[in-house]
């Protein structure tokens, strides 16, 4: 079984890395190709691009202009531990023990719209960079037609690798839209994270993307690789929800949060 799950906005470079472990990705030079594009734009273009403020678009122009090859640990930091948004608060990827890296390793992709697919382990210097982004570049109008194939292709080899049929998306349509489902070589579950309020199961963000976490770092802790196994899925209150699930979209619910 392969996981995905999207990034974060948020980062974290100041807390030390808890392992000493690291990997390049496959994909610095198509990253490079983006950023030559990106370095271009002024501050307030990376702020009217991006819809975020005037503080944000000078903090990423400075970064674009700082980001280079070669990627070293003084540098950059491993992707699971550099992002910091609610999946990863979910994941808790400072809490692995060596066995859980080189699973997550194995086993979990993280979509990146600068990097495309990183591995958990994968060195990354700070960005900001969503696969939604109407950013015109030398492939096309935007970041799906950037990187066209090459995401799904890579997913392809290592489905290959890990000898399995099945991935496991814990991404948000944002980043799934980046992999072509009709050339992947696997059956696609998408789990669904529903919470009880006014009486009825419903989808609220912050929960469900933390709970994507969650599964992961399940997946990742018991070693699963097994699609099945994860109906078994009993992180912070959640469970396998039957009468609410189909063969297609499997729903776990639960009545409070912790």
């Amino acid at each position: 079984m392969l996981m995905v799950v999207s990034p974060a906005k948020n980062l974290d470079y100041e807390t030390p890395a808890k392992t000493k472990q690291f990997t390049e990705s496959d994909f610095l030079d198509q990253a490079e190709i983006l950023m030559e594009d990106l370095r271009e734009l002024a501050p307030h273009q990376l702020s009217e691009l991006m819809s975020i403020s005037d503080k944000l678009g000078t903090l990423n122009y400075d970064r674009n202009q700082q980001w280079g090859q070669p990627f070293t640990t003084d540098n950059a930091k491993q992707a699971v531990l550099a992002f910091n948004g609610d999946v990863y608060t979910g994941l808790d990827a400072p809490s692995f023990k060596a066995d859980d890296f080189k699973f997550a390793q194995k086993h979990l992709r993280i979509l990146s719209g600068l990097y495309g697919l990183l591995r958990p382990l994968d060195l990354m210097q700070p960005y900001r960079l969503e696969m939604g982004t109407k950013f015109e570049n030398q492939r096309g109008k935007n970041l799906y037609e950037f990187w066209g194939e090459i995401i799904t292709d890579a997913l392809n080899a290592q489905l290959k690798k890990v000898k399995s049929d099945v991935v496991l998306n814990l991404a948000s349509n944002e980043y799934f839209k980046s992999v072509k489902p009709k050339l992947l070589n696997a059956t696609i579950m998408t789990p669904a994270f529903k919470d009880l309020k006014n009486g009825q199961y419903k989808m609220i963000s912050f929960y469900a993307k933390k709970a994507r976490g969650l599964m992961a770092a399940y997946v990742i802790k018991n070693r699963i690789t097994d699609i099945n196994d994860i109906k078994k899925f009993d992180s912070e209150g959640y469970s396998f929800n039957k009468e609410l699930s189909t063969d297609k979209q499997w729903v776990f619910t639960r009545d409070h949060a912790e």
